[in-house]
C-alpha cells in the first residue's frame, strides 16, 4: 500500500513539473470550461496524500510547484439560536484560520494564521500572479469579514479591508482591477474597485460596490478563481433529498460566471466522487489549462486529505 501511495505522489510531482508554473488570469481556463459538458470524460492521473492535519479546507491555488490551501480549524462548533439574534442565526463558536503552504508531494512547508477573535473562517482564495487573496469571516452568515493579501514567497499577510457580511470567496479581476466576493452559500455577489495600492477604501460605503443576488441555484460555490476576460470559475456542490427523511445525495459542479453582470455563462455538473462518498468539488478546487484541455486539483475530504488530480480533453 505504501509503495502504491508513494508511486502516486511521484506521478503527481511529475505531472506538476511538466505543467510548469501557474499563470494568473489565463483566459484559456475560462475558454476550456465553455467546452465542458455532462458527457465530458474526466480521467484521474494522480493522488497526493497530504502529510499533516488539514482541518476543514476551503480554498486552493497552485503557484509554481506548490499548493496554497486555506482551512478553518474548529475548536468549538457554532450553536444555533432558537430564534435569530441581531440578524444572526448562531453563536460565533471558536476556531483558527490557516493558510498552508504545501509541496508537490504533500508536505507542509509553512503556514500563517489569519483572522482575529470571532473572525476565523477563511474562504475560497485566488492568486493574481503576485498575491494570494484570502477572505476570513465569522463562521455564520450575515456576519463580518477581513480581506487579506498574502505574499506566497514570504507568507507575509497584509490586511486590505473589512466588510459587514460573511464573504466566503474572493476573486481579483486583474483586467478591471476589481475585487469580487461571494457571500455565505454564494447567494450574494459583491464587487469593489481597487485603488492603485490594491485596497478597497471603504467597502461598506463605496457606491460602486455591487450587491447582486446569484441567479444560479443548483450549487453553492466553495472556491472561485479569476478565469480571464472578466470571468470567474467557481466550483461547489449542493445536497438533495428525494423525500424529507430520505438519504442525502450530493452533486458537485463547475460554473463560469460573468463578473460584469454576475450571471453564469456556463454550468456543468461534475459527476466525480471521492472514496469517502463526497463530491470532488466538496472543498477546494483549482483548475489550470493543459495543452488540450484542463487539469483539476480536487481536495474533498477534511483532516486527512488527499489532492485528487484529474485531466480532461476540452480542445
Amino acid at each position: 500500500m505504501k509503495r502504491q501511495v508513494w508511486g502516486a505522489v511521484l506521478v503527481a510531482a511529475a505531472v506538476m513539473a511538466a505543467a510548469g508554473p501557474s499563470i494568473a488570469a489565463d483566459a484559456t481556463v475560462g475558454d476550456r470550461i465553455l467546452k465542458l459538458t455532462r458527457a465530458t470524460k474526466w480521467r484521474k492521473t494522480a493522488e497526493i496524500p497530504l502529510a499533516f492535519p488539514t482541518f476543514h479546507p476551503q480554498g486552493m491555488v497552485r503557484v509554481g510547484d506548490e499548493f496554497f490551501i486555506s482551512s478553518v480549524e474548529i475548536i468549538k462548533p457554532t450553536t444555533r439560536y432558537e430564534t435569530p439574534r441581531d440578524g444572526l442565526d448562531r453563536d460565533e463558536g471558536e476556531g483558527r484560520g490557516h493558510l498552508f503552504r504545501v509541496s508537490a508531494d504533500g508536505r507542509l512547508l509553512g503556514s500563517v494564521t489569519l483572522g482575529e477573535g470571532s473572525i476565523y473562517h477563511p474562504g475560497g482564495i485566488d492568486y493574481d500572479g503576485r498575491s494570494i487573496w484570502v477572505p476570513v469571516a465569522e463562521y455564520r452568515p450575515n456576519s463580518r469579514s477581513i480581506f487579506y493579501r498574502v505574499d506566497p514567497a514570504t507568507m507575509r499577510a497584509e490586511e486590505v479591508s473589512r466588510f459587514a457580511d460573511h464573504v466566503g470567496g474572493l476573486v481579483h479581476d486583474t483586467d478591471a482591477n476589481t475585487l469580487s466576493g461571494v457571500s455565505w452559500g454564494s447567494r450574494r455577489f459583491y464587487r469593489w474597485p481597487l485603488d492603485a495600492d490594491g485596497r478597497v477604501a471603504n467597502p461598506d460605503a463605496d457606491p460602486m460596490a455591487l450587491r447582486v443576488s446569484n441567479p444560479a441555484q443548483y450549487i453553492d460555490y466553495q472556491d472561485c478563481h479569476y478565469a480571464g476576460r472578466g470571468r470567474m470559475a467557481c466550483a461547489g456542490l449542493n445536497a438533495y433529498r428525494a423525500t424529507a427523511d430520505g438519504p442525502v445525495f450530493r452533486l458537485g459542479g463547475i460554473e463560469l460566471v460573468d463578473l460584469a453582470d454576475q450571471r453564469p455563462l456556463w454550468q456543468v455538473p461534475v459527476e466525480l466522487w471521492a472514496p469517502s462518498g463526497l463530491p470532488m468539488t466538496q472543498n477546494p478546487t483549482f483548475l489550470e489549462a493543459t495543452a488540450t484541455g484542463l487539469r483539476a486539483y480536487f481536495m474533498p475530504d477534511d483532516d486527512r486529505s488527499t489532492i485528487f488530480v484529474y485531466e480532461v480533453d476540452a480542445s
